[in-house]
């Protein structure tokens, strides 16, 4: 057994719904742009584009339950409601098909934005990690297992903030697929048990605030219910959230204690 300098960091992980094992999460993988109504509002032609890829750091994973900080650093944090989709196997150079093999399991994630430090970014040329890649900007919901790497295909995918109504869709209406997004991965990096991939988000994306409180699902999945609250406050009796400290983040967290969503499906 190796000597550290210091003691490593416990590994990330979510909850898997119906289970006491948990998902180890390898990297966390995004697509950007893949409905064509959001490459529309974000002033992109999405019938020319390709497949936009971008990272955020595997401790960004939050239950998507509970509460979630409001970041620093931004004055317009924004919501993004997603498919997320859990790899059991890896590889590389996959075919669409051979991906889908690959699929443990799918989940519903929240792809936080700093929206502002986005826009500056993309003005001048500069990675998108500032504005993606921070504390906690990956709530995602328990995964739910399939079998034998099955499509989800379709499904109506949701969020509303406050009660209202904010993101509709199906995941149907996806420039890419399943298949193809993890294909088109593949070429790029190699794949990974342990790798979570959001798979992009539909229009209606917006702005947050300390105290709103989100919801949203996918049919078949389990959802997400949670709050924002202030930096400061976060956390049970006003202790402040620390993702290094196995709390409510995904880094070291406890999966049979997550907090569950006070959402019915």
């Amino acid at each position: 057994m190796p000597d550290f300098l210091f003691p490593p960091m416990p590994p990330v992980r979510v909850a898997i719904h119906g289970r006491d094992e948990c998902f180890p999460v390898h990297r966390i993988y995004c697509v950007g742009k893949n409905y064509a109504e959001h490459a529309r509002e974000m002033g992109s032609d999405p019938e020319r584009e390709p497949p936009c890829f971008f990272s955020k750091p595997a401790d960004a994973v939050a239950p998507g339950s509970g509460e979630i900080p409001y970041p620093p650093g931004t004055e317009n944090l924004h919501h993004e409601i997603e498919l997320v989709v859990a790899l059991g196997a890896g590889g590389r150079d996959l075919s669409p098909e051979q991906a889908l093999a690959r699929v443990t399991g799918y989940a519903v994630g929240v792809d936080l934005t700093r929206r502002d430090l986005q826009a500056a970014a993309k003005q001048r040329g500069l990675p998108w990690d500032t504005a993606k890649g921070f504390d906690f900007s990956a709530p995602i919901s328990p995964i739910t297992l399939v079998e034998d790497g099955s499509d989800l295909q379709r499904g109506r995918i949701w969020l509303e903030v406050n009660g209202e109504m904010r993101q509709q869709a199906d995941i149907a209406d996806m420039t890419w697929s399943v298949g193809e997004v993890l294909a088109h991965l593949s070429r790029l990096f190699e794949l990974r048990a342990g790798d979570l991939v959001f798979t992009g988000t539909p229009a209606g994306v917006g702005p947050l605030k300390p105290g709103d409180h989100l919801r949203g699902g996918i049919d078949g999945l389990q959802p997400v219910s949670f709050l924002i609250t202030p930096v400061t406050t976060a956390g049970a009796a006003g202790r402040v959230i620390d993702s290094g400290q196995g709390g409510p983040s995904g880094v070291g967290a406890d999966c049979k204690h997550w907090p569950d969503s006070d959402l019915d499906v």
